[in-house]
């Protein structure tokens, strides 16, 4: 192409006229404007989506910020002109926050280990073993994601207020169960046995996922010598991690935020869920000028029960984004 707009040195007049033709006819105006107009439009667009969503973290984190006299204000919008920790110190003495979220993390992170081994192992039976009644097991598992656990709200706590397995312990000692209420044993034993929060949603994860994967590589461990728990754990589980992933991570944001169970099994335990449903109440009111204070305190107890949530997805969310993806949760 050199060659053919220079001559001696020098570029072609008719070579140069060329090629100013041949990019004056392939310009349109009209198709640059449509690209242009689409771009702005898609930024608005989404512009717009990630303040709606954010709208409740910005207002929570101005408030947690804000002292009292902000609040008449008219001028104040987002930025606090009185910078503040008090709202912060305050609610860290209601929420007993130390103790609130060791127990939660605790609690979130025992429950999501265990629900992991159940389910996994679970989802890899339904997948994998095929035996008479599988459809029929399957299905209930499908049920259990459906049916509120409030219609099975008062079998499970007398479950665990008179625990005995198969009559077992009333047998030998004539009492009528163990009371495990007020502790975190029914936390523990729903979930080693994937019938825990949301159990049913994350054994149908890792059924999906282990479908997926090729039979071949079953088939190579059987021939050189592997069982089916070898199989899964050295073969299946390792590739396994996508699911793995996405499991981890709703489980204990679920449990994380759960109050429901909490209250039903360790209402008198301090969790940061139940400590959040009791701010409320322990708040005490304050009124000047007929204005109260209490949102300020509520919206700052919000904000810190959320935080250490905020701060795991900084850190997961590549993780997470990526499990979802490969797990066929979305489209």
């Amino acid at each position: 192409m050199k060659a053919s707009l220079k001559t001696n040195g020098r570029i072609s007049a008719s070579a140069a006229l060329q090629a100013v033709t041949r990019w004056y006819e392939s310009y349109n105006p009209v198709d640059k404007v449509k690209h242009w107009l689409w771009i702005i439009i898609r930024a608005i667009l989404l512009i717009g989506i990630c303040f709606i969503i954010l709208y409740p973290i910005i207002t929570k984190v101005s408030l947690a910020f804000r002292d009292k006299q902000d609040m008449f204000d008219s001028t104040v919008v987002w930025l606090p002109r009185n910078f503040t920790l008090d709202n912060i110190k305050l609610i860290f003495g209601y929420l007993n926050y130390t103790e609130a979220v060791t127990n939660t993390f605790f609690l979130s992170l025992t429950t999501s280990v265990l629900q992991l081994i159940s389910c996994a192992l679970a989802g890899y039976g339904f997948a994998r073993l095929k035996f008479r009644g599988s459809g029929i097991l399957f299905g209930v598992v499908i049920f259990t994601i459906v049916v509120p656990p409030q219609t099975i709200m008062v079998p499970t706590y007398l479950h665990y207020r008179f625990f005995d397995v198969f009559g077992l312990y009333g047998l030998f000692t004539g009492e009528p169960g163990v009371n495990l209420l007020e502790s975190f044993w029914p936390f523990f034993i729903s979930s080693a046995l994937a019938m825990g929060l949301k159990n049913g949603l994350y054994i149908f994860i890792f059924r999906q996922f282990f479908r997926s994967l090729p039979k071949d590589l079953e088939e190579a461990a059987y021939v050189d010598g592997a069982g089916i728990l070898k199989t899964f754990w050295r073969v299946m589980l390792p590739n396994a991690v996508p699911a793995i992933a996405t499991v981890m991570l709703f489980s204990f944001i679920w449990q994380w935020n759960d109050s429901y169970f909490v209250n039903i099994f360790a209402p008198n335990t301090t969790l940061l869920s139940r400590m959040l449903d009791l701010l409320p109440g322990a708040i005490r009111p304050e009124y000047v000028g007929g204005i109260s204070h209490t949102s300020l305190y509520l919206n700052t107890g919000t904000l810190m029960g959320i935080l250490p949530i905020f701060i795991l997805y900084l850190f997961a969310q590549r993780y997470f984004v990526e499990s979802v993806e490969r797990t066929g949760l979305v489209g």
